[in-house]
């Protein structure tokens, strides 16, 4: 059964692209970091999606089922009525997809685009067809994006979206939301401004006009980027994902340590802990104000309030 309370994308992102504002997805990896994520989401009234991807929960030896009930403790606890989903980012098994179903997330993945477009067609539509009789919603990815840290995509070749077949890939799969490549990277860029393709972006747009598009790789992005991203004729993007920043926010603060499990995260010692969590909002908040700019803007999911 679905997390109470939870949104789909699709009931998520349409107001966000409306809105000119996008949705921030904190990848919060580890689990004690749920809560500062929902913290952040509380104290500026943003819309909120908590994610994790198949990838991160054998990285961080976390489960669906526990990253749910994180998530549910963190709500509970902070009494925050901010309107969240509950999303599966990258994968690419069923079973995993399935595993997240049963254990109440409201939103799903599969990102079959490395393989080639029939393929990701038939896969993609195999799980809409079974997200959907559950009532969950699905995010697709078309196109290939390069990585920096290899923890999410392991082709370094990027493969930018044709708009074309964005058009086609919907029609034919009825995916919520598509995730394309126009430029980004999962990690953080080594470069100061990686070039974006804003024609290509504004392209699928076009034809893809009420579709909701994520953009990925957000951590390192300059915010002038991501406004132009949100803002484009139309209706930019409405889904920003945030991973990297959020981890690296942590380990900063707590001495520069080196990525571990979610269970050995909670072993520390607390007074260290601390500092870690709460660099954690600070950068959750700071993405929520300045980047994907839905601060104050969970109003608009409440019935007769102006957002």
């Amino acid at each position: 059964m679905k997390l109470p309370g939870a949104l789909t994308l699709a009931e998520l992102l349409p107001v966000a692209q409306a809105g000119g504002f996008a949705v921030a997805a904190f990848s919060a990896r580890y689990l004690a970091c749920v809560r500062p994520v929902v913290e952040a989401a509380l104290q500026t009234d943003s819309p909120l999606i908590v994610e994790i991807s198949q990838r991160e929960l054998g990285w961080f030896a976390v489960t669906p089922r526990a990253f749910r009930d994180a998530l549910e403790r963190a709500l509970y606890e902070t009494g925050a009525d901010v309107p969240f989903a509950l999303h599966l980012d990258h994968t690419w098994e069923l079973p995993v997809i399935e595993a997240a179903v049963e254990a109440g997330f409201s939103s799903v993945m599969i990102d079959a685009s490395a393989l080639p477009f029939e393929e990701n067609v038939a896969l993609t539509r195999r799980v809409v067809e079974y997200a959907h009789r559950h009532g969950v919603s699905v995010e697709a990815e078309l196109g290939r994006l390069t990585t920096t840290d290899k923890l999410e995509s392991e082709n370094d070749e990027a493969m930018y979206t044709v708009p074309e077949e964005a058009r086609e890939f919907v029609r034919r799969t009825g995916c919520d939301a598509l995730a394309v490549s126009v430029g980004t990277a999962h990690g953080v860029y080594p470069v100061k401004n990686p070039r974006i393709d804003f024609e290509r972006l504004a392209a699928i747009r076009a034809l893809l006009p009420d579709t909701p598009i994520v953009l990925h790789g957000g951590s390192g992005l300059p915010e002038e980027t991501v406004h132009r991203a949100i803002r484009l004729p139309g209706g930019g993007i409405s889904k920003m994902n945030v991973a990297t920043d959020l981890e690296n926010a942590l380990l900063g603060a707590m001495g520069g340590l080196k990525r571990m499990t979610s269970a050995e995260l909670d072993a520390l010692p607390e007074e260290l802990r601390v500092l870690g969590l709460e660099a954690v909002r600070r950068e959750a908040r700071d993405k929520i104000e300045r980047f994907v700019l839905s601060a104050g803007r969970a109003s608009a999911y409440r019935p007769g309030v102006e957002g």
